[in-house]
């Protein structure tokens, strides 16, 4: 697979146009199972084409039971220099109704081994709306990860998918299913919480000190191009296109042995560039900028604008700094409110 992924960067040198890099993401998979040998072949390859600095933000997601001594070092010494912790709750009830493989002490355990290592840039997820999660116990979770210094707070509402061993439980009466009440209770309690603690709601689901927000995530909401590498793994021109490889790691491997991209590729329409704009650019601290909304969709603006008005009137968007942005009331209603912006 390494071998693999370290072809697929020659072949496709010339994705990117821009080869000073802003962000290295190892994401998707298990990235913590790699080794120093395997990013350094990685590293290498990227190296030959692609320049990068001390300002470039180089994220490794990890699982907390796969942190060790050994190999956070390893990461830190091969140039990782921001890790991303699926830690989810820190309780143990909540980890063994999420099905999670670590426990409510590896869960600490690797935050703290992270720091002792050295590692300042950390990014950690938490999950609300769990029928296992009481209020008390989702402002314990919050203030522990306050009380760690993470710089960055990634927070989701549990979602029941379909197909997955939670939808069984719940379809089958044998869990309850996610409060809408609750999780938005809880909501709040986040936003007023790490506020409180100085942290910047910069997007619905994200939060993060002045100087920690995450590089990857913002380049991604900001349009800017990327290149995904590996099975699966989406790319963006910056323009109409989108690619992905496909989903397949033996047919990924036996396809770039062939020297063949296992890729497929998709081409926007002025709608569905306009709705994926409404839908990013709503979710974040910036809002809907008014000057790009009537440069690039002026088609679109007077459609927006007669939509737009019942939101702001109900006072769930507000126009502020040329641009229209989310009230926390909003905030709730986030994806409700892009869909009624949607045309389609």
């Amino acid at each position: 697979m390494i071998a693999s992924i370290v072809k697929e960067i020659d072949l496709r040198k010339d994705y990117l146009s821009e080869k000073a890099l802003s962000s290295i993401y190892f994401g998707g998979g298990t990235p913590s199972l790699l080794n120093k040998k395997d990013l350094d072949q990685i590293f290498n390859a990227l190296g030959s084409i692609y320049t990068w600095d001390d300002s470039t933000e180089i994220t490794l997601e990890a699982n907390p039971d796969d942190l060790s001594t050994t190999n956070l070092t390893d990461f830190k010494d091969a140039g990782i220099n921001r890790l991303s912790i699926g830690i989810q709750s820190f309780d143990q009830a909540d980890l063994t109704f999420m099905n999670r493989a670590h426990n409510a002490q590896e869960a600490e355990k690797s935050i703290k081994l992270a720091q002792d290592i050295g590692f300042e840039n950390i990014s950690s997820d938490l999950i609300y709306g769990s029928p296992t999660t009481s209020n008390e116990i989702w402002q314990a979770n919050i203030d522990k990860m306050i009380s760690f210094g993470i710089p960055h707070i990634s927070a989701y509402c549990l979602t029941v998918e379909e197909g997955t061993a939670l939808h069984h439980f719940v379809s089958t009466g044998k869990s309850k299913p996610v409060d809408d009440v609750k999780a938005s209770q809880q909501f709040d309690i986040l936003i007023k919480r790490l506020k409180q603690s100085g942290y910047d709601h910069y997007e619905i689901s994200n939060f993060g000190k002045p100087t920690r927000y995450a590089t990857h995530n913002t380049n991604y909401w900001m349009g800017i191009p990327y290149l995904g590498l590996g099975p699966a793994a989406h790319s963006f021109d910056g323009q109409s296109t989108r690619s992905w490889n496909i989903a397949h790691n033996p047919k990924y491997i036996s396809r770039i042995n062939e020297n063949t991209l296992p890729i497929e590729h998709e081409v926007l329409t002025e709608k569905e560039k306009y709705n994926e704009f409404v839908l990013i650019r709503l979710r974040t601290k910036w809002g809907i900028d008014i000057e790009t909304l009537n440069k690039s969709f002026a088609q679109f603006a007077d459609y927006f604008n007669e939509n737009m008005a019942q939101f702001i009137s109900d006072g769930k968007v507000i126009e502020q700094d040329e641009a229209f942005i989310l009230t926390n009331a909003g905030k709730h209603l986030a994806d409700r409110i892009s869909m009624e912006l949607f045309v389609e």
